[in-house]
């Protein structure tokens, strides 16, 4: 049986819930149907009265380049005001707010801390408590399942848009069950509703759900791509390329002064689960090295459950580092001016030091492995699927 999403639960019932309701919609160009039809089309086909819509990181239809800010407008295609929550303002004022009674939450997230549509969520919930209005959240699946946890917890004063709530890179929920979690622990205050989804396991992959994929991002193309980027994510914060620029972005990584192929063996002799490493040349068209040929490695996952994404990216680092320590860094500064962009993805400062001084990785991963069966406890009274 396919699973049935929040938004598909919503219009069987005849969306009564929001009949009488001005609504904001606070979506993004990956929230469909599963015959691709936009779940704005189809909340306006049913009859709600959405009056706002709201984008966040891409913007509301997609088309916005990663980490650049995203301007109000209007929807070109129904003529609505379009209200921005990624550039100067990132949670819905009172002034966004004036035409709704109402806000629906509708995205395709892809289960990874840093993610930034759940730091949308959360800002969303915090606006619609503010306002005194109902917050509905159309559930959908974690494409990474809901069983695997990894990488370590925001620490205290690591927190940014990229690690708006203490929980782990992987954190294995829904956005649903997140916002539970996120309203109870942060005491946001908000009228939080679920639409829930019918037929999903916390077990499944997202092809076993028998919905379509759509991008949802730019960089964000295929499933493959949602496989590896809770570990290559972690590049950005490195002067390494993360194939951003190419048609395989997270999939590659590189620089013009690696050696693709001793890359490789290295990688593959330390025979990590369920993924291989091919060397490979690339020269991207955007970011890092622009017009520059590349030399690195393609991450091939072989098996999906047995993959450790997080631990791989940091064997990735490790290893490029080890390869030429002299051309090797981290970056100093972040999207968000705030020094390390690394740190800020993994969530503290401690395991880039730990790499500096070439702790091994395998070591780095057991420091975590407490934090993490404490927030395994501490969520699961908000967990609603089996």
């Amino acid at each position: 049986m396919m699973v049935r999403s929040g938004l598909e639960g919503l219009l069987a019932e005849n969306c009564r819930s929001l009949k009488g309701r001005r609504v904001g919609l606070i979506g993004q160009s990956a929230a469909v149907l599963p015959d691709f039809t936009h779940g704005l089309d189809a909340l306006l086909r049913a009859g709600v009265n959405v009056t706002a819509l709201f984008g966040p990181e891409h913007g509301f239809r997609g088309a916005a380049a990663d980490g650049a800010s995203v301007e109000n407008q209007r929807d070109p295609k129904t003529g609505l005001p379009v209200y921005s929550l990624y550039g100067p303002t990132r949670q819905p004022t009172n002034e966004m707010l004036a035409s709704v009674d109402a806000l629906v939450f509708d995205m395709q997230d892809v289960g990874v801390r840093f993610y930034t549509y759940l730091s949308t969520l959360f800002y969303g919930m915090k606006g619609a408590a503010a306002a005194g209005m109902p917050f509905w959240v159309l559930d959908r699946p974690n494409p990474l399942g809901g069983l695997k946890l990894a990488g370590p917890l925001v620490a205290p004063g690591f927190e940014s848009f990229i690690g708006v709530v203490r929980i782990p890179i992987m954190y294995g929920l829904t956005l649903g069950e997140l916002a539970g979690w996120m309203n109870a622990t942060y005491h946001l205050g908000a009228d939080l509703r679920l639409a829930p989804m019918k037929g999903w396991t916390r077990s499944m992959s997202f092809e076993q759900t028998g919905l379509p994929w759509v991008p949802t991002s730019p960089a964000m193309p295929h499933l493959s791509t949602v496989r590896v980027y809770p570990g290559t994510c972690l590049i950005e914060g490195t002067n390494l390329s993360e194939g951003r620029g190419t048609a395989l972005p997270f999939e590659v990584v590189g620089a013009p002064w690696l050696d693709g192929e001793a890359l490789a063996d290295s990688l593959n002799q330390l025979d990590l689960a369920g993924v291989r490493f091919r060397p490979v040349a690339f020269s991207p068209t955007a970011s890092k090295f622009a017009g520059t040929t590349c030399f690195g490695v393609q991450l091939h996952v072989s098996q999906a459950q047995a993959f450790q994404p997080v631990e791989t990216g940091l064997h990735v680092i490790a290893a490029c580092r080890a390869q030429n320590p002299e051309q090797f860094k981290f970056l100093e500064t972040s999207w968000e001016g705030r020094p390390a962009h690394f740190d800020l993805a993994i969530g503290n400062s401690q395991v880039r030091e730990q790499i500096e001084v070439g702790a091994p990785v395998d070591e780095i991963c057991q420091s975590w492995r407490a934090e993490l069966a404490e927030f395994e406890r501490d969520c699961a009274a908000y967990l609603r699927y089996a």
